[in-house]
């Protein structure tokens, strides 16, 4: 999960009256990115970097590039800092990126700044203290996105939201799936669910929202893409609470027979677990042994021998089992007997030579399990426990780095089974959470049972060697999903021309769209990747000015090419998950959007697709839907009220407002259920 706060949030306004200008702090990968990112959003583009980049390939999209440290105020001025919307820093040094940002708000008190940082306290303190400071690390960007490509085509991405996990999802439908021949594409959202993209077996996925006909039909070989809200996830205080039975309860489960069942559920769990561990189901058998010798040996000395009494049958038993014959009855002696003996019955004293050997029999087994156990505990404490490796279905992580302790870590959220190869030793802290190999790369895939895993993720630090290894593991198991991470972007898409079986991600491509939306003011809360691209999902709190303010949802969503998934008003209502087309934006207002680069560039400029459809009303079936279609006309498409009774009162007519198709297509839907005949009308807008 990427930051989010809303002192990280900055208006979006309307931009288009002036450009914009932003300066970047370092020319890595990242950096170059983040510029050619910025110059799509039609920004003007200042650079500063220690030394002359060796490879830059973005020098023709700087309006001016100065060799010096970032750190000294001379060379922010001379990066006229002070006309600067937002500086970006993003060096390979935490320290030179925070000690900039420092320089640079002393310089512009206004200026807001995208710091590459992986200090988390320290970012959410400066972002308190400072005010409009965001930080991101880049390898935790990228983590989700290698973590989501492992876990298979189907699973595009996972994020939270308000307690919530939503999933992203590409299905392709199936001859025996429910969903085909049955249901129209409009259909299949609901509360908990919207279509994010539609295809048939002919055809690409389209590159934007929306682009998809809601009266089609699903058929078998379509491929269609959602999201969906899963579940809810338990807060602390959920998980904490224990549920507290009262007698009218407890009464009923008995009378139900649950408390049985759960008697049963429980007693078959046991089976199993001393089916599983053999050690454990005859410690138990000889525990349960001795502890019966025990309770019957002190009745019968208790009830049979007259000068003993409880306390001393006890003790006598338990010295008897724990072998103790002689202490009891001393020595041999054939012509005195042992007092003891003197008094005590002979079947009694047989009984109690019986009673020793049988003790000594199942106490030395309980002896031999438990010094077995300690040795063993010994054993793992000095050689440090390794998890065993998986069979089949896992995923194969090579590298591991920061990023491949990231992703493994999200893996395990997932709770996917993996298994780790390294070529270096690591920390102590990590051995023990995944089974692990350190050895050499090309031995260690033979280790792994390559041809049953379902992934392999390889996320070295070198380019080189990860094309090399991918390479290899495909070889050995053609049918396992191979993901690559690359930094370069030119490297990775010749990769991806050439090897289409593989999954290239290039990290700071990543990594730079998210620092450039947060550079425009957006709070990114997570993203993923949708067909070669990533889709970020975006908070946006509406202000006067804002070019999303007073706009329908179904405005924000088809004029700019968004998904709405959580909307809350004004005044902190419960939020709305997968919101009504037919909510009108508000200032005050709360919007989470699914966005890919171009529909941010889109909401920053205020550039909506055309609006190209409208809805001729033919007749009403029935005179008291004047009233409710008026209503929603009116509801649905954003017009007065007046006009929409005007229009319901002068049938045949022509809604005098320009529609995009799905909202269209949604109020025809709409009147037809309220007995009012209407239909879809291609509009042609002047451009006179």
């Amino acid at each position: 999960m990427l930051p989010s706060s809303e002192s990280n949030y900055q208006p979006v306004k309307d931009s288009q009256t002036k450009l914009d200008r932003f300066l970047v702090c370092g020319l890595g990968s990242l950096g170059q990115h983040c510029v050619a990112v910025l110059k799509e959003y039609g920004a003007v583009v200042n650079a500063i970097d220690q030394e002359q980049p060796k490879n830059l390939q973005v020098s023709s999209l700087l309006e001016q590039l100065l060799i010096g440290d970032c750190r000294q105020s001379s060379v922010l001025e001379q990066a006229n800092i002070s006309q600067c919307r937002t500086v970006i820093l993003v060096t390979g040094n935490e320290r030179v990126n925070i000690e900039a940002a420092f320089a640079a708000r002393l310089l512009n008190p206004q200026v807001r700044l995208v710091v590459r940082s992986d200090k988390q306290n320290l970012n959410e303190l400066l972002s308190q203290t400072l005010g409009n400071f965001i930080a991101f690390e880049p390898n935790q960007i990228s983590a989700s996105g290698f973590a989501i490509a492992a876990l298979g085509d189907d699973n595009l991405g996972y994020f939270q939201l308000e307690e919530r996990q939503f999933r992203v999802v590409k299905r392709h439908i199936q001859m025996s799936d429910d969903w085909g021949n049955k249901w129209h594409i409009h259909e299949l959202n609901t509360l908990s669910r919207r279509v994010l993209s539609h295809t048939n077996d002919s055809s690409p996925l389209p590159k934007e929202f929306h682009q998809w006909e809601p009266e089609a039909t699903l058929h078998p070989g379509d491929t269609i893409i959602y999201i969906e809200v899963t579940e809810q996830l338990k807060t602390l205080k959920q998980l904490a609470t224990v549920r507290k039975y009262n007698w009218r309860q407890l009464w009923q489960e008995i009378v139900l027979g649950r408390a049985w069942k759960n008697f049963k559920h429980k007693m078959a769990y046991l089976s199993r677990t001393f089916y599983r561990y053999q050690s454990l189901r005859v410690a138990i058998i000889c525990g349960i042994t001795v502890l019966f010798l025990w309770f019957f040996g002190t009745i019968i000395y208790f009830l049979n021998y007259p000068e003993s009494n409880i306390i001393e049958a006890f003790y006598a038993t338990a010295v008897l089992l724990l072998g103790g014959y002689g202490d009891i009855f001393g020595g041999v002696n054939f012509k005195t007997p042992p007092e003891p003996a003197a008094n005590m019955p002979g079947w009694l004293r047989l009984f109690s030579l019986a009673l020793t050997l049988t003790g000594i029999g199942f106490v030395g087994v309980l002896y031999a399990l438990l010094t077995d156990t300690l040795l063993s505990s010994k054993f793992q404490f000095f050689n440090s426990y390794q998890p065993s490796i998986p069979q089949k279905d896992h995923i194969v992580l090579i590298g591991l780095n920061r990023v491949g302790q990231r992703v493994a870590a999200l893996l395990q959220e997932f709770k996917q089974p993996l298994v780790g190869i390294s070529s270096t030793t690591l920390n102590a802290d990590f051995l023990n959470k995944i089974p692990l190999i350190i050895d050499n790369i090309a031995d260690a895939l033979g280790k792994v049972n390559l041809a049953n895993s379902k992934s392999v993720v390889v996320v070295t630090d070198d380019d080189m060697e990860n094309l090399e290894i991918a390479l290899m593991a495909y070889a050995q198991s053609p049918k396992t999903r191979v993901i690559i991470r690359i930094y370069d972007q030119c490297f990775r898409d010749n990769v991806a021309r050439l090897f289409p079986y593989a999954q290239v991600i290039c990290t700071s491509a990543i990594s730079a769209e998210v620092f450039a939306a947060a550079a425009f003011g957006e709070n990114i809360l997570s993203l993923f990747n949708f067909d070669t691209q990533t889709i970020l999902v975006v908070e946006y709190m509406i202000e006067a000015g804002d070019t999303l303010n007073e706009l329908l949802l179904a405005e924000v969503a088809y004029g700019y090419g968004v998904v709405p998934i959580l909307y809350q008003s004004l005044k902190r209502s419960p939020v709305k998950l997968m919101p009504s087309d037919r909510t009108q934006l508000a200032s005050g207002d709360r919007l989470v959007v699914l966005a890919n680069s171009n529909s941010l560039q889109r909401i920053e400029r205020g550039e909506m697709f055309p609006r190209n459809w409208q809805v001729e009303v033919e007749k009403v079936l029935a005179q008291d839907a004047i009233f409710d279609g008026a209503n929603e006309i009116s509801i649905i498409s954003g017009c007065n009220i007046g006009t929409a009774r005007e229009l319901m009162h002068n049938l045949p007519g022509l809604l005098p407002v320009a529609l995009y198709k799905q909202q269209a297509l949604l109020l025809v839907r709409r009147l037809n259920k309220l007995r009012v005949t209407a239909r879809l009308k291609s509009f042609v807008q002047d451009q006179d």
